[in-house]
């Protein structure tokens, strides 16, 4: 979530300034100790709130990490057609070690654990009507962000075995400046889903159901579907998927387009990053609407992808412009970033009692995926396949980031066809994986760079 005033407390990178009262005997002061620097209760939820606000960056959870997921998993559906090489490269599945987004995406989220971790450092000074609050979104936002880095930057969970596969550091102390015990080495596939796990855990139990536009209850258990489903741990997947539904916050829009381009939340929206005229940062409008509506144009929209939807399915959501395609999805540059839907927990329930079989949680799988279909005026299944549920997670969820994960966790394979040229990509292909950022590894030379790099 992303709030109309930046106030990320600069603590995290010990940037802080003082002065004397004498204005003209100022001492260069570039950092303070943190017990002065937090004092209050206010003071670390202010840090807690600069914390949302990293996370809503366009290089977090604002866009362009979504992006890259739908870039690099394109079999077909897109084109690129901007000039900025980090996301060509991407596209091309050719990344080098220095790739610019790599780096950026890197960064920009281990400063937002880092400020998670400062607040989670002073829960002393927190009052007690607030402490489990304030503690459960912390480690709710770090577990957040560990998941997205390991899912990026590692070999899924799926892909050998977890407990030797190198993932991602797990950095849970604050990092306020850069010593040699900054440096550290990568911790593994399994250690990584365990602590994000432990967090997740945690801040269920702390949190309340809803909490406004903050991460409540509910949120945390909608992330925990997603890390169970990345798993195959299908039984736990249902019923973090089956809390969230059948909690009765969330009812699915009325018809598929309200659920986008909305300026305060949706029914469904059970975490949206907020923007405003003022504040925004919303990089899948950048990349994804055409220039009419405020973005480059970068992503066509084929008529593959098109051609896929059945007739009457709303969720071809698209419109045409100079001859080009692009998705509806995120053509207002000021509306919220829906991050996780209602719909998508459905569409979790219904795989995971699918593929298990016996009795279902919640609802059977048919009733599920149908309950969906109808919100899009789609025609409903009598009967029901796994390759349908998994092309309906496609459909509803297209554009939203969720493609490489999804490739990966099913291992599916990529064809990329250009004339004569035909590129196969395994699920398990290095080439899928983001480098360890080159300023990470050439300053580090504990971090072990992936494979092929």
């Amino acid at each position: 979530m992303k709030l109309k005033h930046k106030l990320i407390y600069t603590i995290a990178l010990g940037l802080f300034l003082s002065s004397c009262d004498n204005k003209l005997d100022v001492k260069p002061v570039t950092n303070i100790d943190a017990s002065s620097a937090v004092q209050t209760s206010a003071d670390v939820e202010a840090i807690l709130i600069g914390a949302y606000d990293s996370m809503g960056d366009a290089d977090v959870l604002g866009g362009n990490p979504q992006r890259d997921a739908e870039l690099i998993g394109d079999n077909g559906d897109i084109e690129w057609q901007g000039t900025f090489v980090p996301p060509a490269q991407i596209f091309n599945k050719n990344m080098l070690r220095d790739n610019g987004q790599a780096a950026t995406t890197w960064l920009d989220t281990y400063r937002t654990i880092n400020v998670a971790n400062i607040v989670l450092a002073n829960l002393g000074v927190v009052t007690a009507a607030k402490k489990s609050k304030v503690e459960g979104e912390a480690k709710a936002i770090r577990a957040w962000m560990l998941f997205n880095l390991v899912r990026v930057y590692a070999k899924a969970y799926v892909d050998g075995d977890p407990k030797t596969n190198l993932g991602v550091p797990i950095v849970t102390t604050p990092t306020l400046e850069i010593t040699t015990a900054s440096f550290t080495s990568r911790n593994t596939v399994e250690q990584v889903y365990q602590q994000i796990i432990t967090d997740l855990t945690s801040a269920e139990s702390l949190l309340p159901s809803t909490n406004g536009f903050y991460i409540g209850k509910n949120t945390v258990a909608a992330i925990l579907a997603r890390v169970y489903l990345s798993q195959g741990n299908y039984e736990l997947a249902r019923q973090a998927a089956n809390r969230v539904i059948s909690s009765g916050a969330y009812d699915l829009a009325k018809s598929f387009d309200l659920a986008f381009n909305n300026r305060s939340n949706s029914s469904e929206d059970i975490f949206a990053v907020q923007q405003t005229e003022q504040d925004n940062d919303n990089g899948y409008n950048t990349f994804f609407a055409s220039p009419d509506y405020g973005g480059r144009g970068d992503i066509k929209i084929t008529d593959q992808h098109l051609g896929s939807y059945e007739p009457g399915d709303d969720r071809g959501l698209f419109f045409y412009e100079s001859g080009d395609i692009f998705t509806a999805k995120w053509a207002d540059q000021f509306a919220n970033i829906p991050v996780i839907r209602l719909a998508e927990m459905y569409l979790i329930r219904a795989e995971a009692n699918f593929r298990l079989g016996g009795s279902p949680v919640g609802a059977t799988s048919l009733a599920d995926i149908n309950r969906v279909r109808a919100r899009s005026n789609a025609s409903l299944y009598t009967t029901l396949t796994l390759d349908a549920i998994l092309k309906e997670r496609r459909f509803e969820l297209a554009f939203e980031g969720h493609l490489i994960h999804d490739i990966k966790r099913n291992k599916q394979t990529i064809v990329k066809t250009n004339g004569s040229d035909v590129r196969v990509y395994p699920y398990n292909s290095p080439k899928l994986i983001f480098p360890i950022p080159m300023r990470e590894t050439d300053a580090n030379t504990q971090l072990i760079q992936n494979e092929g790099y």
